[in-house]
């Protein structure tokens, strides 16, 4: 997921790259900001405690003084190896005086850019290397109390301002990463609604092409009425089938690259008040549909939509697999106590092409009917027919969601 920031340089680079915490990434502005701000801070408390070498012998002089240089040199490399670095420079620090601020800068570090259980143990290191470090250079009990409270006080303060770095970034690391599942599962949302758009709309014009295709096949010897009327349903329906197909690709193309921040618009969808005219499509086709509709035209247009979609599947199922029996279809419901829709037609009583099918339809009509809280039953009956038979929830409040 492709994030613009509008104030990069002031942003680490853990958080700018594509990787976890554990990955190479490269040093923003901010970061060497922040590595020269350490090396500054080891430098300046080196040069703070270089007047404590003055009454030192030349030779541990010079072993101060090498091993400081060195210790504020190795701070750039605090990033590539914290533990090692903060571990060397702790143990150095034990006696010499001018390993102090490198070591500090370590604790900080590994604080920083590693757990709990790793960053803990160093702090602990770091407390325990107090002991020879007061005991061989101060010998009055005043300056070893004051020097302990001293100590202790600036690794406390480096190591908690370490954990807290660190806290803050997992957080916004945390909080990019549901922002970007919540894209994915929006993203695969979305294909699932398309998915079921594609199969409702071109699984029933399909259909139609196929029956009509059937019946030119098997009566050759039909009028040529009959024949003209076919071939112009198949060529209505194929027209409607590539529209329908067009106008889901729009959508997809709407969605890519540069059209991200553009609202993608739905496609018109078909409410309750369309089922008449499904009905007279099938009709039209050479079914025998039957239509009883009992439901306040006040439906809003998701649950109307639902059902809609719910007859749609229903009747496609029994064009390819009646036998080209009479279908019944049924809708009643208000307000308050739910929609409910019946499809119901005798099995294979009529000798027709068979259509073959994925068997997904029903499937996807009952995971319809329980997205909307509602439920789906189908089935064959003892009286030989099979029925479809939903049930969906029609609330008394309508919000602007279900309208």
């Amino acid at each position: 997921m492709n994030v613009t920031h509008e104030y990069r340089w002031a942003l680490p680079s853990v958080l700018l790259g594509d990787g976890g915490e554990g990955g190479r990434v490269r040093r923003s502005t901010r970061d060497w900001i922040v590595d020269i701000g350490m090396f500054l801070l080891a430098c300046g408390i080196t040069l703070v405690t270089l007047p404590e070498l003055q009454d030192e012998p030349e030779p541990l002089q010079l072993l101060e003084q090498v091993v400081g240089a060195l210790s504020c040199v190795a701070v750039w490399l605090r990033r590539r190896w914290p533990v090692g670095f903060a571990l060397v420079t702790t143990l150095l620090s034990s006696y010499l005086e001018l390993a102090g601020g490198a070591s500090v800068v370590g604790l900080f570090t590994v604080a920083v850019h590693r757990p709990f259980k790793i960053s803990g143990p160093v702090m602990l290191f770091s407390l325990v290397t107090l002991v020879p470090y007061i005991l061989l250079r101060y010998q009055t009990e005043a300056e070893r109390s004051e020097m302990v409270a001293f100590s202790l006080a600036l690794l406390l303060t480096a190591f908690a301002w370490g954990v807290v770095v660190r806290a803050r970034r997992q957080l916004v690391w945390s909080l990019r990463q549901r922002a970007d599942s919540a894209a994915e599962e929006a993203k695969r949302l979305e294909r699932e609604r398309i998915a079921r758009e594609m199969h409702d709309v071109l699984a029933h014009r399909i259909s139609m092409l196929s029956l009509h295709a059937g019946a030119l096949e098997f009566r050759p010897d039909a009028p040529a009425e009959e024949i003209a009327r076919a071939a112009g349903a198949i060529r209505t329906n194929a027209h409607l089938a590539l529209q329908d197909l067009r106008e889901v690709i729009g959508v997809l193309r709407h969605a890519g690259p540069g059209g991200e921040d553009d609202p993608v618009p739905d496609r018109p969808q078909p409410t309750l008040a369309d089922l008449p005219t499904l009905v007279e499509e099938c009709r039209h086709a050479g079914m025998d549909v039957r239509l009883d509709l009992r439901a306040g035209g006040d439906a809003p247009e998701g649950l109307g939509r639902n059902v809609y979609r719910i007859v749609q599947e229903a009747l496609t199922n029994a064009r390819k697999h009646g036998g080209g029996a009479p279908v019944a279809v049924a809708v009643s419901g208000t307000r308050g106590e739910g929609l409910s829709a019946e499809v119901r037609n005798p099995v294979g009583v009529r000798h027709v092409p068979h259509i073959p099918g994925a068997g997904a339809g029903l499937i996807g009509l009952t995971e319809r009917a329980e997205l909307a809280g509602g439920r789906l039953e189908h089935g064959a009956t003892p009286d030989g027919e099979f029925v479809v038979r939903a049930w969906l929830p029609w609330p008394v409040e309508t919000t602007r969601e279900d309208a």
